[in-house]
């Protein structure tokens, strides 16, 4: 619930505003509470009060949307400040916001009685003609002696006055939630069927899937136009398929291990795993979707992927184990793009916000049933209706770090995929009492063990799985925090992880570890035809002696010689007794110069948040469904302890479909009230838009136009000026591509085609769908230029 608390003073320092501060921390993040100052408001003036002011006035709007409302008043002369009067003289005259809201009186002061008569007074002016106020009966919250009622970090010392405080706040809610009930309507803004939180693989295909169901859908992402998608976005484009079900589910048991998984969930899970090539053919118009083993793993495709599933070989019933794509490739956004379209071709049926993230699920406080959501749409927040289900598929907590520290108990990790997936729909679902699960379980992936080169705060990690010997084969190898090794450097991991005592976990991640080798390695790299990061010679720190690389790179010196010595003795020996690498790719480490590469432990995606059931059901602790709320891909996915590559994206295209058919069903057990809309606000229609992206374009003499759909991001637009017989500009007046290396070739391949006069031209590395597309564009542009 929202709560407004009103400090009742304008003096510059208050005890009551630290209570205030206080209860806004403890009772978080269940409840919110917004505390609103009063220095700055007008002493109340009955000849201009017809005007009312903006700034009483904002105040007034705050309070009329919250659900209650907490006053902490000092006690001035026996009673209340004179500031909190003439407030509550403006909140009485023309407007009433107070009017049936519930209202809890707090207070403390220095004497021993904590503001008694203050809130008597108070208690007797809320509850006069014009405010109508309901006041918490009882429960007087009365904390005397406040100097010494706060410890330095203004926190409450006394365990029994925080138990009261307690007390007294629980049984608000009961009593805000009862004259809720009774007096408050919800005022929407807007009413839809269905909303779906997340347009990525899981909420797109929940969207259509309702859509089908002849549900009217709000489809809402965080992320701007042309950044939406989620992970599958920058996903391999491979689905987890099966071809036995009984050894597929035997697989899937083997995987999870010792972890406890919902029987039914798991069944229907391996169903539609099983049944998934069928999908593609029904669901998504692929009419010959592609086999991975037909292809690649058994086919003449085999050098290109080699060994990618399945990734636990050594498991009963992994032999079924297959992966299923829309077409030859990996990594080039077309099973995304292929589920964006199925948005696009339903645009009647759904409407979809961009940069719209939704902040909070409206309750019914009686039912438990969820009528709606909170969404942040163009600079406001505003409430909209849900009449027959709200579906939570807004991907993991990736880039929060707060949460990887609570949560997975690592300092921080380098984001690989979206950087839009923020935890939003954790935090909506605890506030609605879901109950959670998986929270511990993340998938890494990328280099050595499942790594990346460290990027700069709020960047993207660069994903590199490209064969990269040198990393492990030499004098090298990777230090932790410390300067010692934490893993073998030349075992291949499984999205991050490494075998550990008879299963497979991901080791503990480091806050900066570092890539350790010398001169005759850097030779090595140096002699290598192309390195799969032509950045890495910039990354490099370098030093004459181990100690002052130890002091460059904050590693212990002393362990971190030590570290080098006993490799060395490995090496020398035959045998690694640290960490078992094969002694064939150790060699002992010669005198200085040093360097060292600063790295990062990768984040491919998180899998915790609300615990959900077979039909997609969101759960309370009790493990019984949240009416009309549903969930879908890896916000609290299905997946833990170990795991196999495309169980995600099968993830979103099974339970997608689950969630966004049970969503769009009408309901009868729990009716949601039909409440007229209201309080309309600037709302704009759909963002997803069907026109033809070259209308607007401005095209001067001798430029044509190019067009490419293969872009990560989807369509490419460029415009090309083209005479005797050469191409002499390249503009790019429309793209989406990913923030990193997407840009790259954006940027650096337009002159590099004028340069050649042609679009034939190397690609970027690390940018090769974004460069295969930029061409295609141009390529398209010429075709026109040269008819």
């Amino acid at each position: 619930m929202k709560f407004i608390g009103i400090v009742g003073t304008n003096a510059p320092f208050s005890n009551n505003r630290l209570l205030l501060n206080y209860m806004k921390q403890h009772f978080a993040p269940q409840h919110q509470l917004e505390i609103c100052e009063i220095q700055k408001l007008p002493l109340f003036n009955e000849e201009i009060a017809a005007d009312t002011p903006a700034s009483i006035q904002e105040l007034a709007q705050k309070i009329d949307a919250a659900d209650g409302v907490i006053i902490a008043t000092p006690e001035y002369d026996h009673s209340i400040p004179a500031a909190l009067k003439s407030v509550l003289e403006w909140l009485s005259d023309n407007v009433h916001p107070l009017a049936h809201k519930p209202v809890m009186v707090v207070g403390t002061s220095y004497g021993p009685q904590g503001t008694s008569r203050a809130q008597q007074h108070l208690r007797q002016i809320l509850d006069s003609p014009g405010i109508g106020a309901f006041v918490l009966p009882g429960n007087e919250f009365l904390l005397g002696h406040a100097k010494a009622a706060f410890d330095a970090n203004q926190q409450l010392k006394d365990p029994q006055t925080i138990s009261f405080l307690e007390q007294c706040f629980h049984n608000y809610l009961d009593f805000a939630q009862t004259i809720n009930r009774q007096y408050r309507q919800a005022a929407w803004q807007g009413s839809y069927d269905v909303i779906v939180v997340g347009f990525g693989a899981a909420g797109a295909t929940a969207a259509r899937f309702a859509a089908d169901q002849g549900a009217k859908v709000l489809l809402t992402d965080a992320a701007p136009n042309g950044h939406e998608g989620g992970n599958v976005r920058y996903a391999g484009q491979v689905v987890a398929t099966g071809g036995d079900y009984a050894k597929m589910l035997t697989y899937y048991k083997a995987m999870l291990g010792p972890t406890d998984l919902d029987e039914d969930l798991l069944e229907t899970y391996v169903h539609g795993m099983v049944n998934m090539r069928q999908y593609f053919k029904d669901y998504l118009d692929v009419d010959s979707p592609v086999s991975y083993n037909d292809t690649y793993k058994h086919g003449s495709q085999g050098e290109v992927a080699k060994g990618l599933a399945p990734e636990y070989p050594e498991y009963p019933g992994s032999e079924t184990f297959d992966l299923t794509m829309v077409h030859q490739g990996f990594f080039d956004a077309a099973l995304w793009k292929n589920l964006r379209q199925h948005v696009v071709d339903r645009s009647q049926q759904i409407d979809v916000w961009f940069a719209s993230p939704a902040t909070h699920l409206i309750q019914d406080p009686n039912t438990k049933t969820i009528t709606g959501v909170t969404i942040k749409r163009n600079g406001q927040e505003v409430n909209i209706q849900a009449k027959n289900g709200v579906v939570l598929a807004s991907g993991g907590f990736e880039t929060d770090q707060q949460a990887i520290q609570d949560y997975l108990g690592a300092p921080h990790l380098a984001p690989i995929g979206s950087l839009y997936n923020q935890g939003a729909g954790i935090k909506m679902a605890e506030e609605v009492g879901a109950d959670m699960w998986h929270m511990h379980s993340y998938e890494g992936l990328g280099m050595l063990a499942g790594m990346t080169f460290a990027p700069e705060p709020g960047q993207r990690g660069k994903l590199i799985l490209a064969p990269w010997p040198e990393l492990y084969t030499g004098s090298i190898f990777v230090a932790g925090d410390d300067g010692s090794r934490y893993f073998r450097e030349d075992e291949p991991n499984r999205h991050g992880r490494l075998y550990d005592h008879g299963i497979w976990r991901i080791p503990a991640a480091q806050d900066h570890p570092y890539l350790i080798f010398d001169q005759q390695q850097y030779q090595q790299f140096k002699n290598a035809k192309q390195l799969p990061d032509p950045n890495f010679f910039s990354r490099l720190i370098k030093a004459d002696n181990l100690t002052d690389l130890a002091t460059k790179t904050k590693l212990d010196a002393a362990t971190l010689k030590q570290t080098v010595a006993d490799f060395n003795f490995f090496a020398e020996n035959g045998h690694d007794y640290d960490q078992n690498r094969d002694p064939a790719t150790m060699r002992a480490f010669t005198a200085g110069p040093y360097y060292a590469v600063e790295l990062a432990a990768g984040m491919l995606n998180t899998q915790g948040g609300p615990r959900r059931n077979a039909q997609a059901e969101i759960l309370n602790p009790a493990h019984q469904p949240i009416p009309h709320l549903y969930g879908a891909g890896e916000l609290g996915g299905a997946n833990a302890n170990q795991y196999a590559g495309g169980s995600n994206l099968a993830e979103c295209l099974i339970f997608g479909k689950i969630a966004g058919e049970n969503a769009a069903s009408t309901k009868t057990a729990t009716p949601v009230q039909n409440i007229t809309v209201t309080n309309k606000v600037t709302l704009g229609g759909s963002d997803l838009t069907t026109k033809d992206p070259l209308k607007d374009i401005k095209v001067g003499p001798n430029q044509y136009l190019g067009v490419s759909d293969a872009g990560i991001g989807g369509q490419i637009v460029v415009r090309i000026t083209y005479t005797d017989h050469k191409l002499q500009n390249v503009e790019v007046v429309q793209e989406s591509e990913s923030e990193d290396v997407g840009q790259a070739a954006v940027t650096q391949l337009p002159d590099k085609m004028v340069a050649a006069n042609s679009y034939a031209v190397d690609a970027i590395s690390g940018a090769t769908t974004s460069s295969k597309a930029l061409k295609s564009a141009v390529k398209n542009a010429l075709a026109k230029a040269q008819a």
